[in-house]
């Protein structure tokens, strides 16, 4: 965390803030391949059925760290829309790990520039939330 900080003063904000976004339980959960879509992967943590380190989350902005095990809730293991993004899906980020059969899996390092998606301008991400604020 202190490297992000000195980043932070070093001039590369927008880099830092995409860390954050792909942080965010919702993404990871799309980047685990839990959901074909970040809208899909919002509902399933708004409507409980992902877990962070055994634990019950249901707010999609809740920060990942590194190492923190995501899962599928016991309860929704059936889930036919989970299990289908999971088949569906062709490849997995190097900064995620997943078990496909326990339906778990973790960030397991924070991920570099060229691993998010480079068509992204981070200088126009930044503006934008600017004028939100």
């Amino acid at each position: 965390m202190f490297v992000q900080a000195t980043k932070i003063k070093g001039g590369i904000l927008g880099f830092n803030f995409m860390l954050l976004l792909e942080r965010r339980l919702d993404n990871v959960v799309y980047r685990l391949g839990l959901a074909t879509t970040r809208r899909q992967a919002r509902q399933f943590v708004n409507h409980g059925h992902i877990l962070v380190d055994g634990k019950r989350v249901d707010i999609p902005s809740y920060r990942v760290t590194p190492g923190q095990v995501i899962s599928v809730r016991e309860k929704s293991l059936k889930v036919p829309a989970i299990l289908e993004a999971v088949e569906a899906t062709l490849g997995r980020p190097a900064f995620v790990s997943f078990d496909a059969e326990k339906l778990e899996g973790s960030l397991t390092r924070l991920p570099e520039r060229d691993e998010i998606n480079p068509e992204i301008n981070e200088a126009l991400v930044v503006e934008f939330y600017n004028k939100m604020l």
